[in-house]
């Protein structure tokens, strides 16, 4: 099996469990899974957050998400318990396609990481 066929398969299996737990009968899209992932790091549970906070949760998801790759390290949490990141090194240009699949590829890693899929 190729390594794309794998990771749609396991893309498809993680966003139906994903959107049986969080989907309320709809489909999640891929922010709203970097946003629950981002919910997840910074550890408060779910409870209302600002527009900036919701961008910023997303922030948190992404360099979470991107870590393993060697693009962001874990830094510090802050005074408010919100975790912060450095770069590492800098993302390459990508097509949108290509950063999809990266993300996708970074999502089903997390989720394989934290034993869901």
């Amino acid at each position: 099996m190729s390594r794309d066929q794998k990771l749609k398969e396991d893309w498809e299996k993680l966003l139906n469990i994903l959107t049986v737990k969080f989907g309320e009968g709809e489909q999640l899209n891929l922010d709203a899974i970097i946003y629950l992932i981002g919910v997840q790091e910074l550890g408060k549970g779910v409870t209302e957050y600002k527009k900036d906070d919701k961008v910023n949760l997303m922030h948190i998801a992404i360099c979470r998400l991107l870590e393993p790759f060697g693009y962001y390290e874990f830094d510090f949490f802050d005074n408010d318990g919100w975790p912060h990141y450095k770069v590492l090194e800098e993302l390459p240009a990508l097509k949108p396609g290509e950063q999809t699949v990266l993300i996708k590829e970074a999502i089903v890693l997390y989720f394989k990481e934290n034993e869901l899929i």
